[in-house]
């Protein structure tokens, strides 16, 4: 078995989904399983739908919800003949958008927009699009059966970023799926959404389609997990910054893992941890250069020359700095600090501690108000803002000599606000001021990747 995850841009359009179509018409003999995301930008537009209807701007979440209407029934008309398909197709998204829209109503009403509703509402994405997708496959002579992820995947009910319950979801994906699979079937279901145990529609947060994937995946004890996207694999920096940067031919689950956490979009920062846990490898492929080899992520990594795999970065931090003389010798103190962020649901990403002072930083604000109130009362609080994190990534890289010396040469003429290494031997990540990041990136690129290891690197 296999599972294949395709993201919104592979299938934004017509073109994108024949194309999505082909692609798994060549990987038939492997029993494969298809999830996909909503419609590229669709989401945005489902919040922003979402969004217009809390204010009470009911007329402007109605002409949105039209076009959400006229691009997928546009869609399934380039896509399908004029056949009984289609108009069950088109029947099919008449019933999902009037849904929508009594939605859209019953919060205008209201004035409000719960959790709840607001995952109701973003959830149609992906409700649509995989209508489309399994008819385009039916239409192409593949087995395609539609079924609905909210039956399989079952999570907590934190709605907007659910938390999936492990074992009643493979249990459930197991009964599911596995019927489906034996029968011959080509089971087409949606990333992203789940539901809770009384079958209440959640979402698992933003990207989380990749994870969907490797959850069911993981479920299914499958043989690989494919992810279907718009770049050739990970590389070795953002190449909208590195117009020179390589494609990683094969990575570590935790170096992979660690990139995604610090700001490489190619991955679901969750995504590979069903997947490690089973020994599943997980494959990134460009829909749109399907002869490429693109990214194997594995258990173990391969030798390496190159002890630096990937630079990334994450722009949009905020520092918050708490200082206290009644740090010195205190017992108790950081569980303190950390009691605050926990109670207010915001995590952190990098710290680093000195005898009287604690430094964390943040890329959710949306609490910070709270947080400092609360963090007052243990000490002096200061805030900076417009700083971003840059994190090298490598196997071992805490045990390579030099390493440090050669990063630090590298941006000698930057400030550093923060250095972490040593919670993760992967890792050495560091925070500046984001206006720095591109000219960083670079001079870290010609640093460490002027000449590659030809087996891992391409």
């Amino acid at each position: 078995m296999l599972v294949m995850k395709f993201g919104g841009t592979s299938v934004q359009d017509a073109a994108a989904m024949r194309n999505a179509v082909e692609i798994v018409s060549s990987r038939l003999d492997r029993a494969p399983i298809v999830v996909v995301s909503a419609m590229a930008r669709v989401t945005d537009m489902l919040l922003r739908i979402a969004e217009a209807a809390k204010v009470r701007r009911l007329d402007n979440a109605l002409a949105m919800i039209e076009e959400v209407r006229d691009r997928h029934l546009t869609t399934a008309s380039e896509l399908l003949d004029g056949t009984e398909l289609l108009h069950g197709v088109e029947r099919e998204i008449e019933e999902r958008i009037e849904e929508i829209e009594k939605l859209a109503r019953s919060v205008s009403t209201l004035g409000e927009l719960t959790p709840r509703t607001q995952d109701s509402i973003v959830s149609f994405g992906e409700r649509l699009s995989s209508v489309i997708v399994a008819a385009a496959m039916r239409e192409g002579a593949l087995e395609a059966e539609l079924v609905d992820s909210r039956e399989f995947i079952v999570t907590d009910d934190r709605f907007t970023k659910a938390a999936p319950l492990m074992e009643a979801t493979a249990k459930r994906t197991r009964e599911v799926l596995l019927p489906l699979i034996k029968a011959g079937r080509l089971p087409v279901a949606q990333g992203f959404i789940g539901s809770t145990e009384d079958g209440v529609t959640t979402t698992i947060g933003r990207g989380g389609s990749d994870y969907s994937a490797a959850l069911i995946g993981a479920g299914l004890g499958a043989e690989a997990i494919e992810i279907w996207t718009d770049v050739d694999g990970l590389m070795t920096a953002d190449p909208r910054i590195v117009p020179g940067a390589h494609r990683i031919r094969v990575i570590s689950f935790t170096e992979a893992s660690e990139l995604s956490y610090f700001g490489a979009k190619v991955l679901h920062p969750s995504t590979v941890l069903p997947a490690v846990e089973r020994g599943i490898p997980v494959h990134i492929y460009n829909t749109l250069n399907p002869s490429c080899e693109g990214t194997l992520i594995v258990a173990e990594p391969r030798p390496s020359a190159n002890v630096i795999k990937s630079i990334a970065f994450k722009r949009g931090v905020t520092i918050v700095n708490v200082s206290s003389t009644r740090m010195l010798l205190a017992f108790g103190f950081l569980r303190t600090i950390f009691e605050v962020f926990d109670r207010h649901q915001t995590s952190v990403d990098v710290v680093t501690t000195s005898e009287v002072s604690v430094s964390m930083t943040l890329d959710d604000t949306e609490r910070l108000d709270a947080i400092k109130s609360d963090l007052s009362g243990i000490g002096d609080v200061t805030v900076e803002r417009n700083k971003a994190i840059v994190c090298v990534v490598g196997d071992s890289l805490k045990f390579t000599p030099g390493v440090a010396a050669s990063l630090f040469k590298a941006i000698d003429s930057t400030n550093v606000n923060m250095i972490s290494q040593g919670a993760s031997e992967i890792n050495l990540t560091f925070v500046i001021d984001e206006s720095e990041v591109d000219r960083v990136v670079r001079g870290l690129h010609d640093e460490f990747f002027a000449e590659v290891d030809a087996d891992v690197f391409a």
